[in-house]
């Protein structure tokens, strides 16, 4: 950890308010919030923003829940992959497909659909390189889906690699509700 986190006893009184809202929505106060303590106004900020994607929008949740495993898994992010296999099989993802997640493996995946093999694509794309996306992805892109969702899907992509890399930097760990969590996906380190 190279940041304490702010425990709920140390918030000066916009620290508690930021923490009340975020605890309203996730139903506890997560480490990643903690790290926020410091800066309220920016932890609100970001709470807002996660609160804005992880509902159905232009694109449903649980589209939205595998490009976010794909991008925190690419960006070896632990805490973030443990924390949405968990939040994605709540909301009725299979184990497989989670598992098909990893590396390339989604590809040849039954339990994929063209479009959802799509966006993983754009995922990976993204994360390798976002000035090259090529020609036969943006086709396949407008193929399966409208303007709205592409660039939804591009928001949540590129905002989950920055959460990552937020996380990561800061050495955020996961709470001890997810030690006993065995993932499906792993990190490389």
């Amino acid at each position: 950890m190279s940041v304490s986190y702010v425990e709920r006893e140390q918030g000066n009184p916009e620290t508690i308010a930021f923490y009340d809202k975020a605890e309203g929505r996730f139903e506890m106060l997560l480490n990643i919030f903690k790290v926020f303590g410091h800066t309220p106004e920016l932890g609100t900020v970001f709470t807002d923003l996660v609160m804005a994607i992880l509902k159905d929008g232009e694109l449903d949740w649980l589209t939205k829940e595998l490009l976010i495993l794909k991008a925190t898994h690419r960006n070896d992010c632990q805490y973030c992959v443990v924390q949405h296999e968990t939040l994605s099989k709540r909301l009725g993802i299979s184990e497989e497909k989670i598992a098909d997640i990893g590396d390339d493996r989604y590809r040849d995946s039954p339990h994929f659909t063209d479009a959802e093999k799509t966006l993983m694509d754009l995922t990976v794309q993204i994360g390798v390189d976002a000035n090259r996306l090529s020609k036969d992805l943006w086709d396949r892109l407008h193929e399966h889906f409208t303007e709205p969702q592409i660039v939804e899907a591009v928001f949540v992509i590129t905002i989950y690699i920055a959460v990552s890399k937020f996380g990561d930097a800061l050495g955020v760990e996961l709470e001890p509700v997810f030690s006993e969590i065995k993932p499906i996906l792993h990190v490389s380190h």
